[in-house]
């Protein structure tokens, strides 16, 4: 089965923008998502990329635009100014990876739990009681945030060393086989290439 690994990034905007339309991409391609959640700011430090209070005014408010666009076209609830943000991802990142590893729930609704809570719904997802609300959520055991920690803080590291070895220098990043795709204004574009049969 050909595979969407998947660089995932709980602090973006665009991320949350996505909405579930890569997991229904997937679905209908009958592929699999590997999801992986890494550090975007230290990426960014890597790769030339600016933390958005470092970026010109011209391109904040061309930020906000699109934004309040994608928002309305895909009929998605945004706060462009969320109370917790930026916030650290980190936590609920360890989190997801630990319920990846674990199974038994579903992966690409709990990513999606954990953006709507800081995008939409003014919650910080570095807090413990909204990861384990929004693992317990989504079919999975809210032990796997404290049992986790380990394994997922190294996956993480490791997550955001692959992701600079690969090319990838923002969120959401999409990897089929040799072939990236960046943002969620990619996704049909990340869908033809799956629909010609072009995964290596």
């Amino acid at each position: 089965m050909a595979r969407i690994e998947y660089f995932v990034n709980l602090v973006s905007m665009f991320t949350y923008l996505a909405g579930n339309r890569l997991e229904e991409l997937a679905a209908r391609q009958s592929v699999e998502i590997i999801y992986k959640p890494f550090d975007l700011m230290a990426v960014f430090a890597r790769t030339g990329g600016l933390p958005l209070g470092e970026r010109h005014p011209s391109r904040q408010a061309y930020r906000l635009q699109e934004i309040a666009r994608i928002s309305r076209h895909f009929g998605l609830p945004v706060n462009p100014a969320p109370r917790y943000f930026p916030t650290n991802p980190a936590p609920a990142s360890y989190a997801i990876i630990a319920a990846q590893n674990a199974g038994g729930g579903d992966v690409g609704a709990l990513v999606q739990t954990l953006l709507r809570a800081c995008f939409a719904e003014d919650l910080n997802v570095a807090e413990d009681v909204v990861i384990k609300q929004a693992l317990s959520a989504n079919g999975f055991d809210p032990a796997l945030a404290d049992l986790g920690l380990m394994e997922g803080a190294e996956t993480y590291v490791a997550n955001t060393e692959e992701a600079i070895n690969r090319g990838v220098f923002g969120a959401p990043f999409y990897i089929v086989g040799d072939e990236r795709f960046w943002g969620q204004d990619r996704l049909d574009y990340l869908e033809e290439h799956l629909k010609k049969g072009q995964v290596k």
